[in-house]
């Protein structure tokens, strides 16, 4: 098995004058759940639909599992899963009936009972899917994006619309995929469940890679300045510092017991990824639609 699960060189895709994909290099290993973020207009959207399949791009070079995705053979699609961001027209049917139509159109589908408890939904397997809550729907996407045994994993914006609850639930089935090897390429706006999810991350404005690394190392994390915040005199007081340890040292021989609302905190993963978009985000826009 190649430890490359996606590879991509200088990949374009143009609309009209606008250039959505502008030269991206990216490799995906194989077994890593890897978050792409980027604004809306970004050019992940396009970048994803490229690698499904389901968009033809201008130029580079695209290998997905080992083989171009234009037109690929079916053996190929089998090793892949999909999970959109929205389905319809499945209201009067119910989960197990949806899975066990799709698992008929893979060669080595999972057991379809097996699924329905791996992504929760055993209670409600012959509930209409009409009755089921937002959550439930998203499990059962997820469901049908696995079915088919993938080695591969396409996650977009997997939980929009989720209650805290919900999200955290929907992370510990995505864990559970990636520790039996899938890989998975998640997009998500929410930079807490990249943190959370992702082995590596990598960020794109205007059709172009920014910045690529884990979520703790991306954009220089771990090495910038910390900031020691605490109360003093009736004041809140900070200081930036490459040396926090020192400074609370410092302040503690300063203070009988502990010291004021003592807080020591480094640039979030947010706050980074802010910084590396900042000089995009006049020109965002809305991605071409399929």
């Amino acid at each position: 098995m190649s430890d490359t699960a996606i590879r991509i060189r200088e990949l374009t895709k143009t609309y009209g004058d606008r250039r959505a994909v502008d030269g991206l290099d990216l490799d995906v290993r194989t077994g890593e759940v890897f978050a792409l973020l980027g604004p809306n207009g970004a050019g992940k959207t396009t970048t994803v639909e490229i690698l499904e399949g389901f968009r033809d791009r201008d130029s580079g070079e695209v290998a997905v599992l080992g083989t171009d995705p234009h037109g690929s053979p079916r053996a190929w699609r089998d090793r892949i899963g999909i999970v959109l961001q929205t389905a319809g027209g499945l209201d009067l049917l119910t989960p197990r009936e949806v899975l066990r139509s799709t698992a008929r159109s893979y060669a080595s589908p999972r057991d379809v009972e097996e699924v329905l408890e791996a992504t929760g939904l055993t209670e409600k397997a012959d509930d209409r899917i009409a009755g089921l809550s937002g959550g439930q729907r998203r499990r059962l996407d997820v469901a049908l994006g696995i079915v088919g045994r993938p080695e591969l994993l396409f996650l977009d914006e997997p939980t929009t619309g989720f209650d805290p609850q919900a999200r955290r639930d929907f992370w510990g089935l995505i864990r559970t995929l990636a520790h039996d090897g899938t890989t998975i390429l998640l997009t998500t706006h929410y930079l807490d469940e990249a943190e959370q999810l992702a082995d590596r991350v990598g960020v794109i404005a205007a059709g172009r890679l920014l910045a690529l690394d884990t979520p703790a190392a991306l954009g220089g994390r771990q090495s910038q300045e910390a900031t020691v915040s605490w109360e003093e005199d009736g004041t809140r007081r900070s200081v930036r510092t490459a040396t926090p340890t020192a400074e609370v040292a410092t302040l503690a021989a300063r203070f009988p017991g502990e010291v004021p609302e003592l807080t020591v905190t480094r640039p979030s993963l947010e706050d980074t990824y802010l910084g590396l978009i900042a000089p995009h985000v006049t020109d965002e826009r809305t991605e071409v639609p399929a």
